[in-house]
């Protein structure tokens, strides 16, 4: 039950966070692309690399740790599911060329989060 409410908690937080971020990027950009979500898809990759860096190190976060931030905070943080209804939104209004654009740039600069994370990570490791 404490691994549950760990999780729980850690969403609570990722979820909140999530928010904030996208809604204050849509406030600098603008809604005509979905640049909160890219913005959080890429933090949220950048941020996963390190934790998974960091429990490939072993020893660096207890298990407790681990499931706060990685199921917990970080799965309520990304939010790829979002990411695909958008594209689709974008699709279905006509607009393929920034439906690739989204994929693209998610695909794209997600990966780079990711592996810029995993790098930094090991200075930590």
């Amino acid at each position: 039950m404490s691994t549950l409410l760990t999780i729980g908690c850690g969403g609570f937080l990722g979820a909140i966070s999530r928010y904030l971020l996208s809604r204050w990027i849509y406030t600098i950009f603008g809604t005509g692309m979905p640049y909160g979500t890219l913005t959080v898809n890429i933090v949220g990759s950048f941020l996963l690399g390190i934790l998974a860096q960091c429990i490939i190190a072993g020893n660096l976060l207890t298990s407790t740790a681990s499931s706060f931030l990685g199921i917990g905070f970080l799965g309520a943080f990304t939010t790829f599911s979002t990411f695909s209804v958008q594209t689709l939104e974008l699709l279905e209004s006509g607009s393929p060329t920034k439906a690739l654009l989204n994929i693209l740039l998610n695909l794209i600069l997600c990966l780079i989060g990711a592996w810029s994370g995993l790098i930094i990570g090991r200075f930590f490791s």
